[in-house]
């Protein structure tokens, strides 16, 4: 069974690219349906070539791809799938982001730069999807950069719920890595009604990923600290801010991020941290270098799944999410 079809012959299709297929039959499997069949290749050049296997015609069609490493293949993967889809008479057509490529890019903080993530949101419209969806947005403004539905999923319940089971909330204090990131950390702080600190850090504005200083503002002497944050790309500025938890009497320090980007040195920054865990969502693959035990993966699928019947059955997919703010 490659759909969904209800009493009133709404029928649902799931569409995986091939970045990330593991997820993508997780969330089949939730749904109780199979990922429609597609071939899918790379000519010679690079350029890519998509055919699905079985019809969308009339179909409301949901798009999985995760804009992972080479993440401009990935994209471009993407926007063919949904325009092959609008050429094929789809219904609706629904992209589902779990990682949203360029999200930092989301202004201009020098003269003549780019927008990028409103380009990717313009690329998607104009390929043909009516709606996205997309977990942890990297800001929320990036909503609005879509003329048209975006559902935006949160990670926050099904990590906390996690690190609720791994520290006495007695113990537990949350810490945000830097000011941008106070108002989810203080929803993590009021879900497991823990204390909240802040690392507040300078940061070198000629060169990317790298932090000048870190100062801690809050007491987090003999806590285990929990450092949240949207996502690890490098780890070098996560496992700073953990140093310097360490520095200031913190008993332990636990990461949890909702997208392991996890690029270039972040295996071995990891490896030799003082951090004791480091929790992800899967909506990235995994390293096969992460694969270590300090490395936890939480699967992100029941929720896309549910947000995903949601949308198709007309429901609330604000309701998943009770609590849980931009």
């Amino acid at each position: 069974m490659t759909g969904i079809t209800t009493s009133g012959e709404k029928n649902l299709r799931l569409f995986s690219g091939r970045a990330h297929p593991e997820l993508a039959r997780e969330i089949a499997e939730q749904l109780g349906t199979e990922l429609v069949p597609t071939k899918a290749f790379d000519f010679a050049n690079g350029e890519i070539y998509v055919r699905f296997m079985d019809s969308a015609r009339g179909a409301d069609c949901f798009v999985v791809q995760s804009h992972t490493a080479p993440i401009n293949q990935w994209i471009m993967e993407q926007l063919i799938m949904i325009d092959a889809l609008k050429r094929a008479s789809a219904r609706s057509i629904t992209a589902i982001l779990p990682f949203y490529g360029y999200a930092r890019q989301d202004k201009k903080h020098l003269g003549r730069e780019p927008i990028s993530a409103r380009l990717i949101a313009d690329l998607l419209r104009t390929a043909g999807a009516d709606r996205l969806m997309a977990v942890d947005l990297h800001t929320a403004q990036i909503q609005g950069f879509f003329n048209g539905p975006v559902d935006h999923l949160f990670a926050l319940p099904l990590l906390a719920d996690y690190v609720a089971t791994r520290v006495p909330a007695g113990r537990l204090t949350v810490v945000s890595p830097d000011a941008g990131r106070v108002r989810v950390a203080d929803q993590w702080s009021d879900r497991l009604g823990a204390p909240l600190a802040i690392i507040h850090k300078r940061r070198d504005p000629n060169v990317a990923n790298k932090v000048m200083s870190a100062e801690v503002v809050g007491d987090v002497r003999d806590r285990v600290c929990v450092l949240v944050d949207d996502m690890i790309d490098t780890a070098g500025t996560i496992c700073a801010a953990a140093d310097a938890l360490f520095d200031n009497g913190a008993a332990d320090v636990i990461v949890a991020a909702t997208h392991g980007v996890l690029s270039g040195p972040a295996a071995d920054r990891l490896k030799n941290s003082r951090v004791s865990e480091f929790v992800f969502t899967n909506t990235l693959p995994t390293p096969a270098s992460l694969e270590m035990d300090k490395v936890t993966t939480l699967s992100i699928a029941p929720s896309i799944a549910a947000a995903i019947r949601e949308v198709f059955e007309d429901g609330s997919v604000t309701s998943l999410f009770e609590g849980v703010h931009n």
